[in-house]
């Protein structure tokens, strides 16, 4: 798969709710890192085993529907895109909507996700999700103290 093909397949499958589908997109020694991540937060999730347990309970947490937007520059390194995305859906745990912009840096090798640097908001989610000690509960089972 190219790099834009990956990212239109991810998103299929992450609107699917299939995320050990998602999560088989990484390769074995893939990343995600999430930079701006809150404290308590992991910034950073390695390996294919790794990003599967952190996100196979993200359906339960984060009903996402939709992809309401999706723009994908190729940068000047074939193997690297960068996707502006939006989601749109609810939260679980509170019923409250989901409507969550993202950037992300994507590098893809072999047709593998190699590296997934993920932009996001967590002030926007933690406000979603009822705060941030609820957003570090529902993904590390830990209350940010």
């Amino acid at each position: 798969m190219t790099p834009r093909e990956l990212v239109d397949h991810a998103l299929q499958l992450l609107i699917a709710h299939d995320m050990t589908a998602f999560a088989g997109l990484w390769a074995e020694t893939g990343v995600l890192e999430l930079p701006f991540a809150p404290p308590g937060y992991p910034q950073k999730v390695e390996g294919r085993a790794a990003v599967h347990e952190y996100l196979r309970a993200y359906p339960d947490i984060v009903d996402v529907r939709a992809v309401t937007e999706q723009v994908v520059h190729q940068s000047t390194q074939p193997d690297t895109v960068i996707v502006e995305f939006e989601v749109a859906g609810t939260v679980v745990a509170t019923g409250r909507p989901y409507d969550m912009r993202y950037i992300a840096v994507i590098v893809v090798r072999d047709g593998e996700i190699q590296v997934y640097r993920d932009y996001w908001n967590p002030l926007a989610v933690a406000e979603a999700m009822g705060g941030v000690d609820a957003l570090v509960a529902a993904f590390t089972g830990a209350e940010n103290g």
